[in-house]
Parts: C-alpha cells; structure tokens; sequence
C-alpha cells in the first residue's frame, strides 16, 4: 500500500496496517474518528476491501476545536483552532480517485455525537483526536461497540504536544475489558 500521510509516522501507519489486518478476523466494522484528509482512511478502507466490513469515519471537517486546559502543553502552541480544516467532499474525493468504496462519512463534532451514528458492533477503531473532549467524546462512543478482542487505536498518546490524548484515555482505563488497546 502506498498511501502517504503527514499526521501518522511511518512506524506508526505500519502499526496500524498490521493491526487492522488483523482485525479483519473480528466481527464488526472499522471505524475512524479524526479523518483529517482521509490518509489512514484510505489505508483502513484498502484493508477492508472485499472483506464485507464497513469503514465510518468521522470528523468536524473545521479543524480543530478549541483547546480546554487539559490541552494545554508548551510544545503544543502550533495546535490552533480551526487548524488541519479540510472538506468532506475533499475526502470523498480522495476515495472515488483511488478507487476505493466511499465509506460512511459523518461530519459533526464528536460531542454531537450519538452511540445510532456509530456501527453496532466494531471490530477496529482509529482515534485520531488531538485534544483531551474529541478523545474523551470519542471513548464514550466507540467502547460501548466495541467486540470482544476488539482493537482500539488511540493517535497520540505518547505525544507531549498534546497532553490531552492521555488524559482523556488514562481516566477510562478500567473499561478496557476484552478489547486489545494500543496507544501511539
């Protein structure tokens, strides 16, 4: 696969291939919140190809939102509001010009969010949302769907830019119960 991606490292996006594929052996679909231009997106969906799952992805389409204090980092003071802004249609087209399925797009802020916008049953979930509320948000939507040896992937955890990936994930911990957690 020969996707390109300025957000995810190398290593990373070789993570994510390898756990995806796994995952194929899991019922459900694929989801991801944090779109942004739709690269992992498009690695999920060329992953999934024939396999009969879904990809749904999810992002504001306005940036970034505003940061809260849980956000706040000195070595996150390039991460603005309204930074990283792209179109849905943008992202649709990107599928249709590689010739891949368009998945299910939502465009809303995670918070806006109901559990109906999501699949029943997830089998891989991507998060990808820089800031302490659209991780947190994005938590209190996917774990309730996710299926048991589930594989959740959580963008920035490890990042000290945005402190915020880690807070939100560290508070819900405890309901990690039956799914595999991998934190990047």
């Amino acid at each position: 696969m020969a996707f390109s991606n300025d957000q995810v490292s190398k290593e990373e996006t070789e993570k994510i291939i390898k756990l995806a594929r796994k995952a194929l052996e899991i019922p459900g679909d694929f989801v991801e919140m944090g779109c942004y231009k739709g690269d992992t997106s498009l690695l999920l969906a060329e992953i999934i190809r024939g396999s009969g799952k879904k990809l749904w992805i999810y992002d504001s389409f306005e940036g970034l939102p505003e940061k809260g204090e849980m956000d706040e980092s000195v070595l996150g003071v390039n991460f603005k509001k309204g930074e990283l802004s792209v179109t849905k249609r943008e992202v649709k087209k990107r599928f249709l010009k590689a010739g891949l399925p368009v998945p299910v797009i939502t465009k809303g802020w995670f918070s806006e969010l109901a559990p109906t916008d999501l699949p029943e049953n997830i089998a891989f979930a991507f998060l990808d949302g820089d800031f302490y509320e659209s991780i947190r948000d994005s938590l209190r939507l996917v774990l309730p769907k996710m299926a048991k040896n589930g594989i959740l992937v959580v963008h920035d955890y490890t990042n000290p830019a945005l402190p915020g990936v880690k807070n939100a994930v560290d508070e819900v911990r405890e309901d990690f119960k039956d799914i595999k957690v991998v934190l990047l």
